[in-house]
């Protein structure tokens, strides 16, 4: 495929083009077309999806712990000490990328596996734990960071392989967030609601999920591009506008996206519904973010554009935030986690999928994310406890759905900004 062969356009406005150099063997070069398709390149993302349903979807089942610990281990503590061990994990998991993302760059795929046995030693670990700074180093540190250490791999990878469709493909990714966080909530709600094996083999239950699942995931996923020799941090990328603007937008989004999905339980009970009911919300609100990531994924690469896509759904989560005190009934509230967790869920995969487009080399893709990300997993560090201030201090929601609702509509409406820096050239080339 020649230069000219290889630039397409795409819904957002900005030109796509594929390298221009090539070189044969082992230099410098790569590649100049993206498969988009094929054998390989969907086993590369559905093993992403795996490394992404251990990490990611085993963090999105928080709420189930949040509710369990304020009845049982750590009932002494207040709502945001707790929730201080759920925002230490998203932000590790966001904040380690920053160090898995250069290195998947430089080394490939080799360093997957000690994140890997990280993760499951931090779960076995946890399992452990009694006491409220056991949970946070275990739980809180560790956890975040093997899971950032596999997410940053892992979605560096598919965008090796996908360009034209890399919006589904990152759905599908990430979409593995969704399926964990529907199967592990359930998991621990049954067993820990509903079985006499305890606290600990409850866990270990799921650190043995884990290990089933990341395995096979973690031989099949394969980096296509050459890696970069030379530096391992590319500070240069805070000098690109619309990368710098994206990070913004992100970390506003991510302040308030979480709250939600840690205080529904609670909530719910405060309303009436039953501990094991309010436990499952969380697996509806991630079976509702698979559909979304994969569907607005879609609809991204065909029609609308990835920045237009995360405009969208992030302005309609933070206007469904607004709207979390009205639901007021048990039904209410199931449905409320379905649309919230559909609208949220796409947040979440064009988060990824913008940050490798401003990408301006595909072999940087992960550096990229582990810099954007490590900038944004201080909003996630900062929602959910200063939520947990609030809730504590009025004993209600109001005040922490208009903190989430007001944070995430900004964050939408700024990517309007980003997306006019893109029109004006100041966007990646792929």
């Amino acid at each position: 495929m020649s230069s000219k062969d290889s630039a397409s356009e795409q819904p957002d406005g900005e030109k796509v083009q594929g390298p221009k150099t090539t070189t044969s063997g082992g230099g410098s070069g790569w590649a100049p077309d993206f498969p988009d398709g094929g054998a390989r390149a969907w086993t590369v993302a559905a093993s992403a999806s795996g490394l992404m349903f251990c990490s990611f979807g085993y963090i999105n089942a928080f709420g189930v712990y949040q509710e369990y610990y304020q009845l049982h281990q750590l009932a002494d503590r207040t709502p945001d000490e707790i929730s201080w061990i759920g925002s230490l994990q998203v932000f590790f998991l966001f904040a380690s990328t920053v160090i898995g993302g250069p290195l998947f760059d430089r080394y490939g795929s080799m360093v997957v596996w000690p994140s890997s046995f990280l993760l499951v030693f931090s779960v076995m670990m946890t399992s452990l734990c009694q006491e409220y700074y056991q949970f946070m180093l275990a739980q809180g540190v560790l956890e975040g960071m093997a899971a950032g250490m596999l997410m940053a791999p892992g979605l560096a990878a598919v965008g090796h392989y996908f360009l034209k469709k890399r919006g589904a493909a990152m759905g599908l990714a990430v979409g593995g967030s969704s399926i964990g966080g529907i199967i592990f909530p359930i998991v621990l709600t049954q067993l820990l609601n509903n079985s006499s094996i305890g606290f600990g083999w409850s866990i270990r239950a799921c650190g043995f999920i884990i290990l089933v699942v990341i395995i096979p995931s973690t031989i099949a996923l394969r980096p296509r591009l050459p890696p970069r020799k030379k530096k391992l941090i590319l500070w240069s990328a805070f000098k690109q506008p619309s990368f710098v603007g994206l990070i913004i937008c992100n970390f506003l989004l991510t302040m308030g996206l979480f709250i939600p999905m840690f205080y529904l339980p609670n909530y719910a009970i405060q309303r009436g519904m039953s501990p094991t009911m309010s436990q499952n919300l969380v697996a509806i609100l991630n079976a509702a973010s698979f559909l979304g990531r994969i569907i607005l994924g879609i609809v991204a690469d065909r029609y609308l554009g990835r920045f237009t896509v995360l405009g969208m759904a992030g302005l309609a989560t933070g206007i469904i935030s607004f709207c979390w005190t009205r639901t007021t009934t048990p039904v209410a509230i199931i449905v409320y986690s379905a649309i919230y967790g559909f609208t949220s869920g796409a947040v979440v995969s064009m988060l990824s999928a913008c940050f490798a487009q401003v990408t301006a080399d595909p072999r940087n893709i992960g550096t990229y994310m582990g810099l954007g990300m490590f900038c944004v997993a201080f909003g996630g560090l900062i929602g959910t406890p200063i939520s947990g201030v609030l809730v504590s201090r009025y004993g209600g929601y109001l005040q922490t759905s208009i903190l989430s609702g007001t944070v995430i509509v900004i964050g939408a409406l700024l990517v309007v900004v980003v997306k006019r820096l893109c029109g004006k050239g100041l966007v990646s080339k792929f």
